[in-house]
């Protein structure tokens, strides 16, 4: 037996060849499937399942992109316009959530207010909104306060006000776009 051949050889190019054999050939595409035009291979690919596109067209950079503003959204408007005589805390469109900060009239100070609106849908319906209303009530200039959640006929008024004034906007809307 040759002395060069050993068996950790034997082993190494048999398993080597066995390797080889079962990953089917070299790797990569068969340049007869596919077109040589970049664009026309993303379009393949995309039409076959095979990537994805981040951008809506890649010929066409100069047209902009869609947006809708929160102007266009009639739930949106006629929510911040009822509430609009108390201040913001948080104000997220595109979270669908309206926060505002605590509010007390003049007269007393030790009570306060605090809505938050969520939008569930785009859609002018009952469900569409989640308000939620908080008092608060503090002793000796705010401080030992209670927070209670409440639910009564508050929630029920702004929602009513709130979809009122939304449907009127859609009014609005639909008769500017017929003009």
């Amino acid at each position: 037996m040759n002395p060069f051949i050993t068996l950790k050889s034997l082993i190494f190019f048999a398993t080597t060849l066995i390797l080889l054999n079962s990953c089917g050939g070299i790797p990569g595409a068969d340049a007869r499937k596919y077109p040589a035009d970049p664009k026309k291979r993303v379009e393949q690919n995309l039409k076959e399942g095979r990537g994805f596109k981040l951008m809506d067209s890649l010929e066409n950079n100069n047209r902009g992109g869609v947006f809708e503003f929160a102007s266009s959204n009639g739930l949106w408007r006629a929510s911040l316009d009822t509430i609009d005589f108390m201040p913001l805390s948080s104000v997220n469109y595109s979270g669908g959530i309206i926060i505002t900060d605590w509010y007390s009239e003049n007269q007393s100070p030790n009570e306060s207010i605090k809505i938050s609106i969520r939008f569930l849908t785009n859609e002018i319906r009952s469900d569409a909104l989640d308000i939620k209303v908080f008092n608060r009530k503090c002793k000796n200039n705010l401080l030992d306060c209670k927070f209670i959640e409440t639910d009564g006929a508050l929630v029920t008024e702004l929602k009513k006000t709130i979809l009122k004034k939304a449907a009127i906007y859609k009014e609005q809307d639909k008769n500017k776009k017929k003009k």
